[in-house]
């Protein structure tokens, strides 16, 4: 299960199962859980005096592609799923089910909820917060500098279901609040209320997210859409949703 050209320091906790690719290495501080797989190419535990000293912790069932970089000092949820060149710097925190695309880019001390989705090339800058269920689209950015470059850190917050579309910016200090969604190309620069859709450049209110309906033909609402999107998710939260929208119906 072990690629012999790989490196693996003696002090490195593995569970049971763990596959582990061609010229990776892992460092001592690192405990990688039961059953995940290390692509070829991959570096885990970074040392970095930016980290405060604990280890890197990968959950259980975890697969991390090839090329992918993680420091030392963050930990994240069984089931973490990365794409290729994904890296990851310290005190990031993260919870079950994560998924990273293909070169993202986290640029530590943050803090990720379970369930969370990044697309291709998304950059998350530092002191970043998101939520249970957040969909991040590819090239999107969230900074943290309001007048770079400067020592303040603002971090943007992102609540429970908010939806970020590709090539949005989101700027310092700013809270998107539950269910919300920004569009595509969009730079928001206020908090941004539940339950809405903002667009532009600055961002706008556009309307509430449920007067956006599907293109399906059902006439239906888009929004809440863990109201009809359950790919993937736990079969416990799937029927949460049910129950929460059986009473009445969304339109």
């Amino acid at each position: 299960m072990i690629h012999p050209t790989a490196v693996i320091n003696d002090k490195a906790k593995l569970g049971s199962g763990v596959s582990i690719g061609a010229f990776t290495i892992v460092h001592e501080n690192v405990v990688i859980g039961d059953n995940t797989v290390i692509g070829s190419h991959c570096e885990l535990g970074i040392p970095s005096s930016l980290s405060d000293g604990s280890p890197l912790i990968i959950g259980k069932s975890s697969i991390i592609r090839s090329h992918s970089v993680f420091y030392a000092g963050s930990a994240f949820g069984d089931n973490l799923a990365t794409g290729h060149r994904v890296t990851v710097r310290e005190r990031t925190e993260a919870g079950e089910s994560f998924q990273i695309g293909t070169l993202g880019d986290i640029q530590g001390h943050c803090k990720i909820g379970n369930f969370v989705k990044f697309h291709s090339n998304v950059h998350i800058g530092q002191h970043s917060t998101i939520g249970d269920y957040v969909w991040i689209f590819p090239y999107v950015v969230l900074t943290n500098d309001p007048h770079p470059p400067s020592n303040v850190m603002q971090g943007v917050t992102l609540e429970n279901f908010v939806v970020i579309a590709t090539m949005s910016i989101v700027l310092p200090g700013v809270t998107v609040k539950e269910g919300a969604l920004v569009g595509a190309h969009s730079s928001v620069n206020r908090d941004v209320a539940p339950d809405t859709v903002v667009a532009g450049a600055p961002a706008k209110f556009i309307c509430d997210t449920k007067e956006v309906k599907l293109k399906d033909g059902s006439g239906e609402s888009a929004y809440p859409w863990r109201r009809h999107f359950h790919r993937g998710y736990p079969e416990a939260a799937v029927a949460a949703w049910v129950a929460e929208f059986a009473s009445a119906k969304v339109v």
